[in-house]
């Protein structure tokens, strides 16, 4: 009769499996993981749904660009640029016309929903100044991109 001396089998008195021990081992760090990666998940998605508010303002400029060919001043409401409502296509950002003139024109995305706690980019401007002077910037320096969301 041959014995086998590694792994269970039913008529061997070992038990097989994992002791408490070793099962506290990998829920600990299963837990260590989860902490470092979900916080680094989350902060992707929102560098990911900042498009939205790139993509709208950049949408902003061509619709603004083309209402000034045929008016005085650039459009001081988004319904004048033929915008339904005042969200970005994906729903992330408030879009709001900061500041308007006839050769100037400020907009900003502003994040809501899940996305508000993207503090470093709240908001996100164009800027379009003189005859063709477009400023990207972001947070609460209307000059710059520091927190480079505009990347």
């Amino acid at each position: 009769m041959h014995m086998r001396t590694s792994g269970c089998a039913p008529f061997f008195r070992r038990v097989c499996g994992w002791t408490l021990t070793e099962l506290l081992m990998v829920l600990a760090i299963l837990g260590i993981l989860a902490a470092v990666a979900v916080p680094v998940y989350q902060q992707q998605q929102r560098k990911v749904r900042r498009s939205d508010a790139r993509s709208a303002l950049l949408q902003i400029q061509f619709d603004q660009a083309r209402y000034r060919g045929s008016h005085d001043s650039f459009a001081a409401e988004m319904a004048d640029l033929g915008w339904a409502s005042d969200q970005s296509p994906q729903g992330h950002y408030r879009l709001r016309m900061a500041e308007v003139s006839a050769e100037t024109y400020v907009v900003e995305a502003i994040p809501v929903g899940t996305q508000s706690s993207d503090s470093g980019c709240n908001p996100i401007r164009l800027a379009w100044r003189d005859a063709a002077t477009v400023v990207y910037s972001s947070g609460a320096n209307p000059e710059s991109d520091s927190a480079s969301c505009w990347r």
